[in-house]
């Protein structure tokens, strides 16, 4: 039993001390990479869904001018 766990023991230590803390650089700066990547995308999707909210905004509005004009007492029937 005891070679065994000896056998095991150099390949366990090299593993923690060489390999995991390259993995967790090298994992996190990939992280980091498609991060910033993806700010500069949300920014442009946020920026185009605020456009598209103006626009439904104001044909919001020009639909309710219209339906004061045309049906004075609409906003009391919905509710």
């Amino acid at each position: 039993m005891t070679s065994a766990l000896g056998i095991l023991f150099v390949p366990a230590v090299l593993f923690m001390v060489i390999v995991a803390p390259l993995w967790l650089i090298f994992h996190y700066v990939t992280l980091w990479k498609t991060q910033r990547n993806a700010g500069r995308a949300d920014h442009g999707a946020f920026n185009a869904m605020s456009d598209t909210a103006h626009r439904l905004e104001s044909r919001i509005a020009a639909l309710e001018k219209l339906l004061d004009a045309e049906a004075p007492g609409w906003r009391s029937k919905a509710l």
